[in-house]
C-alpha cells in the first residue's frame, strides 16, 4: 500500500480560524468516527491539527505565516494508506472538513524518498 497525505484546508479568518471553538467541538464526534473508521480498516497512519500561527522561511529571511494574502490555509492533515489515489480520494470524501463553509481537502501521494 502507498501512503497519502490528506491536507485539510479552510478559510482563514482575521488572525484565527473561521470556525469557532464551539463549532469545532460540535463537529468532534464526526471527526472521531471518520478517523476511527479509517483506523478500523487498517489504513490510518497519523493525524494532527495545525496551529494558525507559523513562520515562512525563504532565502531572503523569515516572515510570519501562513501567507497573509491567502484566503485559505492548511489547518491539519491525515496520513492514510491506500492502494491508489482514487481509493485515497474515496476516503477523503468522508472528511468532516467538507462540512465547513470554505472547507476543502487536498489528497497527495507521498513519494518515498530514495537516497
Amino acid at each position: 500500500m502507498k501512503e497519502f497525505l490528506l491536507l485539510f484546508r479552510n478559510k482563514s479568518g482575521e488572525g484565527s480560524y473561521s470556525v469557532s471553538p464551539e463549532q469545532m467541538q460540535a463537529a468532534m464526534p464526526k471527526w472521531q468516527k471518520w478517523i476511527g473508521d479509517i483506523a478500523a480498516n487498517g489504513q490510518f497512519v497519523s493525524t494532527q491539527p495545525l496551529d494558525y500561527e507559523g513562520k515562512i522561511i525563504r532565502p531572503g529571511g523569515i516572515t510570519d505565516g501562513p501567507y497573509v494574502e491567502v484566503k485559505e490555509i492548511v489547518v491539519g492533515y491525515l496520513i492514510c494508506k491506500a492502494e491508489t489515489l482514487e481509493e485515497a480520494v474515496k476516503i477523503g470524501k468522508g472528511c468532516p472538513i467538507l462540512d465547513y463553509p470554505g472547507g476543502s481537502l487536498e489528497v497527495r501521494t507521498i513519494t518515498p524518498f530514495v537516497v
